[in-house]
């Protein structure tokens, strides 16, 4: 486990230690004394900056989920047909989960023992239903093949996507850093929409 420099100690770097602690250990594993030695400061420095380590998940858990919400709200995902939407959608949702690995893989871990999980699963059920109706509206347009159940459809895409932070590591054996990035992004988009879209 990376201990931060107290020097460097900032409530960003904080957030960032806790994540990385609570993914090892487990959130329900963690104490505030794994989380002051892993950060490099006191106990009571950390309750200067938040109430207790339930802030911290909070935190954490909605950078990633702002990150996946904001992707809804951008140009591509609001206008063309409901196919291209979905593609747009796909192929940023595994940018921002690649992009905000650390904090996508603590929300995807969370189980529902605390309030801030409950909330957390809630607004990931909400997120996955926004997506689950694009795809039936490509459906409803005939883009998507009749022979595949969307609600089947869409829990593989969530499951494949979701995947990725088991495998994925930013620095990459092979050094290419965006470039291995760029792949997994066009890999999941022709694995999805070759397998989904009908046959022209």
């Amino acid at each position: 486990m990376t201990t931060a420099k107290r020097d460097t100690y900032t409530p960003e770097t904080l957030l960032s230690v806790a994540v990385q602690v609570f993914i090892e250990r487990g959130y329900d594993g963690t104490s505030m004394e794994h989380l002051s030695k892993a950060a490099g400061i006191s106990k009571s420095s950390i309750y200067h900056h938040v109430t207790g380590k339930e802030e911290l998940l909070r935190r954490a858990v909605s950078r990633a989920l702002d990150e996946l919400f904001a992707i809804l709200g951008e140009e591509h995902a609001c206008v063309g047909s409901a196919a291209e939407r979905l593609e747009y959608v796909v192929r940023r949702m595994v940018e921002v989960l690649m992009a905000e690995l650390p904090y996508v893989t603590l929300l995807l871990r969370v189980r529902g023992n605390t309030d801030t999980e409950r909330w957390a699963l809630e607004r990931r059920r909400e997120f996955d239903h926004r997506v689950a109706d694009l795809l039936k509206a490509a459906a409803a347009e005939g883009d998507v093949r009749a022979d595949v159940e969307v609600r089947l459809a869409t829990r593989l895409v969530f499951g494949m996507i979701n995947s990725i932070v088991e495998w994925y590591r930013p620095e990459g054996s092979d050094g290419r850093g965006g470039a291995r990035e760029r792949e997994v992004v066009d890999a999941v988009a022709r694995l999805v929409f070759g397998g989904l879209r009908k046959a022209s």
